[in-house]
């Protein structure tokens, strides 16, 4: 792969001068049109060997550019904040949204290749962690955004004459460091992985352009132009977006389904209920002062039926815990920000740190539910969300996150008791609206939704918890055993 990378291509100065100031202006005014249009952001990873031009690179395009639209980020040895969350988290923060450019220098690609030359991960672990980085960035270009991969080679001799060259310049010298050296040690075993893991990655929705890093002046001009070119194909294209292109996928079948198996009958007196429920609360507060829970976190998601008692379970859970904690955060309709990323964005952007709890009063699966049910987005777009959901959720668990998933369950007719209650008493009419209302004459849509949802997405190490909820007594005692029954678990 890296072999035409290092085959000395030169362009002399007089051609460079003359084709740069064509090459800025097309430059500018498709970064100009890509503003005005705000349809897809543009994600522009720069990596490849120590003195092969990357950081001249990215001055570069701010250069040629304009700066204020590009949001360049050098990202380096993770924060301690960073290593508290999942390893893309850091990645999620800095995409670019819809009509700017992202430029990454070190991306998702550096620590796994670092990892696996160093010694601290072997193949097997760098080819799982490519097929992750494959998944991550269908989902991004599925999501409508332009990804331009570039690696900039040089051969081993390049790389010691331009190791050299800057160590001898007083202007230059301090761009070299001991760590450059011992990287250079390394040069074959780098060439290897990095070989590995491009040759992996290179897909057609997100290719590698192995760029030669010897001659400025033509890797400058290739960078530019292939940048122009991508960006001015995805302006000018007026096909329907490329995710719309593949077949469209068969949902499945629940023949089980398991909601109609819940004995929705189950009830506590109220007596049972206050013991058990200051019981549980007490047991919940402890485990969260354990020494061992400042190495997990918890993220709990409620999701259910129109008037199931998400709001009095979660009040009963948040009840036991330290208000400096916790945080709730509560899902409508995305904002104009929100829907100017990708569509987990807004909920990667909440992931919390260790010893820390989050409450989800609804969450991403809302792709499934309701904007499946109601076609807020195309049938692709939610039949996706299911493996980019158990993606998402297989980060959190590695990252001893705590993923714990309610679905409270009511009968139509006890949704439509609750539904008049709430007419009748002043401080719970806000709670009401058109949309629940019209949301019963699609129960059955919704009801094959979360069968679907359950079947597809309840994982060992994200399980949904089906709580029945005609009696709210005995929906929160259980959401607050089934909380403390799985931290206990985390704990060990």
């Amino acid at each position: 792969m890296f072999e035409s990378a290092e085959l000395g291509h030169k362009i002399d100065k007089a051609t460079f001068e003359a084709e740069v100031p064509i090459l800025r202006e097309a430059l500018l005014q498709a970064q100009y049109e890509l503003i005005a249009r705000a349809k897809f952001p543009v994600v522009i990873l720069v990596g490849g060997v120590d003195g092969a031009g990357k950081s001249e690179t990215v001055n570069l395009l701010n250069e040629w550019m304009d700066p204020r639209h590009i949001q360049t980020h050098g990202l380096g040895e993770p924060s301690p904040e960073e290593l508290q969350r999942p390893l893309m988290w850091r990645f999620w923060r800095v995409l670019p949204p819809k009509g700017k450019i992202g430029i990454l220098f070190g991306s998702w690609y550096t620590k796994p290749i670092v990892d696996k030359v160093l010694g601290k991960s072997k193949g097997a672990e760098l080819d799982q962690h490519m097929e992750e980085v494959v998944r991550f960035e269908k989902m991004l270009t599925d999501e409508g955004a332009l990804i331009l991969k570039f690696w900039m080679h040089l051969s081993k001799k390049q790389q010691l004459k331009r190791l050299k060259a800057l160590e001898a310049n007083s202007a230059t010298k301090w761009r070299v460091t001991p760590e450059d050296w011992e990287r250079f040690e390394l040069y074959d075993k780098f060439r290897k992985a990095s070989e590995r893991a491009l040759r992996h990655t290179s897909t057609a929705e997100a290719p590698w352009l192995v760029v030669e890093g010897n001659d400025h002046r033509y890797r400058s001009l290739t960078v530019g132009k292939s940048i122009l070119q991508a960006v001015r194909a995805f302006l000018d294209d007026a096909t329907p977006p490329r995710r719309n292109l593949a077949p469209p996928l068969v949902p499945a079948i629940d023949n089980l389904h398991i909601l109609k198996t819940l004995d929705l009958s189950q009830a506590l007196s109220k007596k049972s209920y206050e013991a058990q429920l200051e019981k549980y609360q007490g047991r919940l507060n402890m485990l969260t002062r354990e020494a061992g829970f400042k190495n997990i976190s918890v993220m709990a998601v409620f999701e259910g039926n129109d008037a199931a008692g998400k709001g009095g379970a979660i009040r009963r859970v948040t009840g036991a815990l330290d208000a400096r904690r916790y945080q709730i955060i509560p899902i409508a309709a995305p904002t104009e920000e929100e829907r100017a990323q990708p569509y987990l964005w807004r909920f990667w952007r909440h992931v919390p740190a260790h010893g820390r709890f989050v409450i989800f009063d609804r969450s991403w699966y809302g792709r499934v539910l309701v904007e499946r049910v109601e076609g807020y987005c195309s049938e692709y777009d939610w039949m996706r969300a299911y493996s980019e959901i158990v993606d998402f959720e297989e980060q959190l668990s590695r990252n001893k996150a705590v993923v714990v998933k309610f679905w409270l369950s009511i009968s139509p007719d006890e949704q439509l008791k609750r539904f008049k209650e709430r007419e009748q008493i002043a401080f719970k009419q806000f709670k009401l609206t058109e949309e629940d209302w019209r949301n019963r004459e699609k129960w059955g849509a919704y009801e094959a939704a979360v069968c679907d949802m359950v079947e597809r997405t309840s994982t060992r190490y994200a399980p949904w918890t089906l709580v029945e909820a005609n009696d709210k007594y005995f929906a929160r005692i259980k959401v607050l055993k089934t909380l403390c029954k799985r931290i206990e678990q985390a704990l060990g």
